[in-house]
């Protein structure tokens, strides 16, 4: 597997912030290492960059549980599902589609497996890297009225912007593809 210290090592030297951004956002202390990982497995599986997703499943299975991790992996798939949806239903000028239900199965929002909160804010780093703004919006909401801070959910949208660069520094560079082993 891929360590988050090898991804560093494949971001070129014209995106020298965003290695020292990744950097810093793996040594921050302000989130537990089940909210910190979550956030870095779920944003990186929203890139849908191979060689990021490697090494945040590497630096995640370190320190979460497998039911976290599926948690992380939950809330990166329902997200794609659901930030393709409603942002639809956003940017349609027929107002219709506001009213209609969305018949969508997302069970796994009400009951994730893990914290609600650490799903939510996973939830809100997809949505940030996948431009869902209804999404933002509803996990925001959430989290607010569970009492997690502005500055948490300002980490959030920063890990996601970091991951999502880091991934798009590694495809500028052609190294967008996961190492393999043999």
């Amino acid at each position: 597997m891929l360590s988050i210290e090898q991804l560093k090592e494949q971001i070129p030297d014209f995106a020298k912030d965003i290695r020292l951004n990744l950097m810093s956002m793996v040594a921050d202390e302000t989130l537990s290492p089940q909210r910190q990982y979550g956030l870095l497995l779920a944003s990186a599986i929203a890139t849908r960059n191979p060689a990021v997703i490697a090494a945040m499943e590497s630096a995640a299975a370190a320190v979460m549980t497998p039911v976290a991790i599926a948690a992380a992996r939950s809330a990166a798939s329902v997200m794609a599902m659901n930030n393709v949806y409603y942002r639809f239903v956003h940017l349609a000028t027929n107002p219709e589609y506001k009213m209609m239900p969305a018949r969508l199965r997302m069970n796994v929002i009400s009951n994730p497996g893990v914290d609600k909160s650490d799903f939510e804010l996973w939830s809100l780093a997809v949505s940030a890297i996948n431009g869902c703004g209804a999404c933002i919006d509803a996990h925001e909401k959430a989290l607010r009225a569970a009492g997690v801070s502005t500055e948490t959910i300002q980490t959030a949208a920063r890990f996601a912007a970091i991951v999502q660069s880091a991934a798009v520094a590694i495809e500028a560079a052609g190294h967008g593809a996961a190492p393999t082993t043999g």
